[in-house]
């Protein structure tokens, strides 16, 4: 069997592992059971992939999702791997072939669902074939806890007593300590090595602002981005198809995609953000746990996630190449109201619905914080961090505290006097003294609290409402019309036995360090040019084989190849990530557009 070292350098082109990779590889290569939490983009795949290659056998892989499973047999088939899937897409030819391939051990490694491999006759015939491996990808769906949590994925317990000896790797870049265990106890992994690392991304600049006008600020946000690939998430169907018309409309190359589409327009939409450069996509969450894509240059949410491990693992669908990325999100009260709606008249049992609470005030703890969100985030995940990132907004822009204990009163105060049964719209008209037909109707004009915040405009008691409401200290009863009530919190806040330190929200310039686009990020005009035709030459390969550019290359590699214009097959094998099947396929194409660079750049010399 092939040495892991020699596998990484001739298969991926790889001249060494990163991080807890070579220890995680060498683990398993011996035969041991693994759990690998690693953050998205730290090789994870590699950590499978590899093993499955230097034992003897098939390397079995449990995938959720058959866009997954495709990218990544067409990426090791590219690399010169036996690789094959086990999907309900497959006509029943194709499904003939593979199992025929792995029956007479011509297979390094075959992706299932978990429904496959859970069903009696496939175990069957897969015992009869020797297995050097099960790696159960996205092990964070077999937790209740988590937030994909899958059914299916509970029975791949049973691997253990149905293949004593074969090594198991449960991996994921999204756990929390709770869901970690969790996971660990039902997939009966009590017993093995648990390789963990940073979840920090920090290639990510993290922004969080207030929702004011949602298509105003998208679009300024995106206004710099013209020409990258990225991803707008909306929580609902509706929205998403609206959103990609209007930014249709404004000049993007802007797509919807959402599970009430046509099978055919919604394959069609995934492919063309697969497989095109500058495509954006709008969509629901439905979207983009099978997407390998590692050019994404931004994530935006235009609604808020469900929770700190949702928000963690969709702006983590940016920047898996390592360059600079960007996750942009805009909140409101509304939002949290919604979730919350969403959470108590869901299915999920009580104790569920407890922890997704609890998870959703994470979440806006995270939105509301004026320390540094990476610090804040990663805290999440039971890791500590120094803060100061750099490339947060919180450290960019430090937000400007006052003490708001006075305002808190006075709101909180508002709010019980008009008997807790008005949304936030009212009360703050009651506070600035605006006689309006329901003040007048109401006759809260006639009570101590009207007109008595008048130092604060309408947007400041709105920042307040939302600050107030993501410590607990209010909530939105959204089963009354989003009526504003008081929680136990507020009662100390009334009684003056507890202050309140608010933000105060500013307007955030819309240049800031450290979240420059990679076009800015890039040296030079010539480098650009070459990089840009390296890029062409990679669409016109995809496009002739039907896959996606990055299963050829990187991103990363063809800038390499810019930095360096290698001028020989010797040369290009010196990149990383060009491993010698890439050479005998794809040397002579990518050299001869170096050549002609460098021809080109003598001509004007000269």
């Amino acid at each position: 069997m092939p040495e892991a070292d020699v596998v990484l350098k001739e298969v991926f082109g790889l001249p060494s592992f990163r991080g807890q990779q070579a220890e995680i590889v060498r683990h398993v290569v011996r035969g041991g059971d693994a759990v690998v939490l690693l953050p998205t983009g730290a090789g994870k795949s590699l950590c499978y992939q590899i093993p499955a290659i230097c034992r003897a056998g098939v390397g079995v892989v449990v995938s959720p999702l058959i866009a997954l499973m495709r990218d990544q047999v067409e990426a090791l088939r590219q690399s010169g791997v036996k690789a094959a899937a086990l999907h309900s897409a497959l006509t029943p030819e194709e499904t003939r072939r593979v199992r025929e391939e792995l029956a007479a051990g011509e297979l390094d490694l075959l992706y299932v669902t978990p429904e496959r491999l859970a069903s009696g006759g496939f175990t069957d015939f897969l015992s009869r074939q020797p297995v050097a491996l099960f790696a159960i990808d996205e092990a964070h769906c077999v937790s209740q806890w988590g937030h994909d949590f899958r059914p299916e994925y509970l029975q791949l317990a049973a691997l253990k007593e149905r293949f004593p000896g074969v090594p198991r790797l449960a991996l994921t870049a999204t756990a929390d300590p709770q869901t970690r265990d969790d996971l660990i106890h039902r997939l009966q992994l009590d017993d093995a090595r648990v390789f963990s690392a940073s979840f920090d991304r920090p290639n990510i600049s993290y922004t969080i602002a207030r929702k004011e006008n949602a298509r105003r600020q998208l679009r300024d946000f995106l206004q710099k981005r013209k020409g990258e690939s990225g991803i707008v998430y909306c929580l609902s169907r509706k929205k998403v198809e609206e959103t990609a018309d209007w930014l249709a409309e404004e000049g993007f190359a802007a797509l919807p995609y959402h599970a009430g589409l046509d099978r055919e327009v919604r394959d069609a939409n995934q492919d063309a953000f697969i497989k095109e450069d500058g495509v954006l996509l709008v969509a629901t969450i439905a979207f983009g746990m099978g997407i390998d894509k590692p050019d994404v240059r931004f994530v935006a949410h235009l609604d808020l996630p469900s929770s700190v491990e949702a928000y963690y693992q969709e702006t983590g669908r940016a920047g898996r190449d390592g360059l600079q990325a960007a996750a942009w999100m805009i909140h409101g009260m509304g939002d949290a109201a919604l979730r919350r709606r969403m959470i108590d008249e869901g299915a999920s049992p009580d104790d569920v619905k407890r922890v997704e609470r609890m998870k959703l005030d994470a979440l806006l703890g995270i939105c509301e914080t004026v320390a540094c969100r990476r610090q804040a985030l990663l805290a999440h995940f039971g890791e500590v961090h120094g803060g100061e990132c750099g490339n947060c907004d919180t450290c960019l822009e430090p937000a400007e505290l006052w003490d708001g204990t006075e305002a808190a009163r006075k709101a909180l105060s508002a709010i019980y006097r008009t008997g807790q049964r008005y949304g936030a719209g009212h009360i703050i008209d009651v506070l600035l003294g605006n006689m309006t037909e329901k003040v007048e109707r109401g006759r809260h004009h006639e009570l101590s609290t009207f007109g008595i915040g008048r130092e604060l405009d309408r947007k400041g008691w709105q920042s307040v409402f939302r600050q107030l409401a993501a410590r607990g200290i209010i909530a939105v009863d959204h089963s009354g019309y989003s009526a504003l009530t008081l929680e136990e919190e507020a009662r100390p806040v009334l009684r003056g036995e507890q202050t309140v330190e608010l933000r105060r929200d500013s307007v955030r310039s819309s240049r800031r360090r450290g979240t420059a686009t990679e076009a800015e990020a890039w040296a030079s005009p010539e480098d650009e040019a070459l990089f840009q035709a390296l890029r062409a030459q990679r669409l016109r390969l995809a496009k002739e084989q039907g896959v996606p550019p990055y299963v050829i290359f990187h991103d990363t590699t063809l800038r390499e190849m810019t930095r360096r214009r290698p001028a020989s097959e010797a040369a290009l094998a010196e990149i990383p990530g060009i491993g010698g099947a890439k050479i005998a396929r794809y040397g002579r194409a990518f050299l001869s557009v170096i050549c002609e660079d460098a021809g080109q750049a003598r001509a004007s010399v000269t």
